[in-house]
């Protein structure tokens, strides 16, 4: 098993665990982003409010709505990035060996070298998931529709009458979502918000570039020879994912928002603010209307996810990958001392 499916299999492993350990907060987090009322889902009010007034107006399947393609969707692009990724590395760090042997470089992939593999595996990685990611960013912002008008304000009622008042005409499934899109945009509206998707590819770039950094320093310090994360801690891999995907977050944020904008369902009698016909006009009406602050809705949500379910992938996909070459090594040793 070469190492590249290796680690495809494990990244697809890691991400699946950590995708339903955060996935509560990745529906909240979407609706924060693409909330265009400054009244709603203030800062000041919390993950845990926001997390709690879904459930209690909607129930708590709401927060794992989309989860089934999200689950797939996390599946694939972590599979193809870390497949595509290992392909890239491996060429990279050959090329590095023989400029080493020629007397240029040390023979280590540099800082821009490991900024370009992760780039080239991420622009492959949007191009071929991106579909999945329009369905789920649908489905984690699909609301239960409401029997009351919104001007009509039911105060003296009590919590449970007014959970009464909320009805689900009919499940919202992954097959309405593309139906709808196709019957909305044809087959280029599941490409929505692809461009600054792609953009976007620096945010696992910066990430595993902060990554292969740390991770090559502390080897050095240790002077270890070590094939990749081999001799560290579950705990030390935990916390250089932590470290990596924060610095790749709050670099990128803005961008992710921008994203979830086009990717949302947008009503045809909506205000014409909040109608957007592409990137640029998303960018200048958001700059318009929302202010700076607009661009960085839910970036709290968004730290605390995407930290903890990087550092989570990154040490459950470590520690498959150990599995898995233990377990090759076992084999190849065993087939080796059986008889002809």
């Amino acid at each position: 098993m070469s190492d590249a499916l290796i680690n495809g299999l494990a990244g697809a492993g890691g991400g699946i665990i950590a995708q339903l350990i955060t996935y509560p907060l990745q529906t909240v987090n979407t609706r924060q982003q693409t909330e265009r009322d400054p009244s709603k889902f203030a800062a000041r009010d919390g993950v845990v409010r926001h997390m709690l007034e879904v459930a209690k107006q909607e129930g708590w399947e709401r927060l794992y709505g989309g989860l089934a393609p999200s689950v797939v969707g996390t599946a694939a692009s972590q599979g193809v990035y870390y497949y595509v990724y290992q392909i890239f590395r491996n060429r990279a760090e050959n090329a590095a060996q023989d400029r080493w042997k020629k007397g240029i470089g040390d023979g280590s992939v540099g800082m821009f070298q490991s900024l370009v593999v992760a780039a080239l595996a991420g622009c492959v990685n949007v191009l071929l998931t991106n579909p999945i990611w329009v369905v789920v960013t649908r489905m984690q912002t699909h609301k239960k529709k409401s029997n009351r008008s919104p001007n009509h304000v039911l105060p003296s009622l009590p919590d449970e009458a007014i959970q009464l008042a909320v009805v689900e005409h009919r499940p919202y499934r992954t097959s309405h979502v593309v139906q709808e899109l196709y019957d909305e945009a044809g087959f280029w509206g599941f490409w929505k918000g692809v461009i600054p998707t792609l953009i976007m590819v620096s945010n696992p770039s910066i990430q595993f570039m902060i990554y292969e950094t740390l991770l090559k320093k502390i080897k050095r310090k240790r002077s270890s020879n070590t094939k990749g994360a081999e001799g560290l801690t579950a705990l030390e891999i935990f916390l250089l994912g932590a470290i990596a995907k924060l610095g790749a977050t709050v670099v990128t944020y803005p961008l992710l928002v921008v994203k979830a904008r086009l990717q949302v369902k947008q009503g045809l009698h909506d205000d014409k603010r909040r109608q957007y016909t592409g990137t640029f006009d998303a960018i200048t009406k958001m700059m318009r209307y929302e202010g700076l602050s607009g661009f960085y809705k839910g970036m709290g949500t968004k730290i605390v996810q995407s930290v903890f379910a990087a550092a989570v992938l990154f040490m459950v996909k470590e520690e498959l990958v150990k599995a898995a070459r233990i377990l090759v090594t076992g084999e190849l040793s065993n087939s080796k001392l059986r008889p002809p």
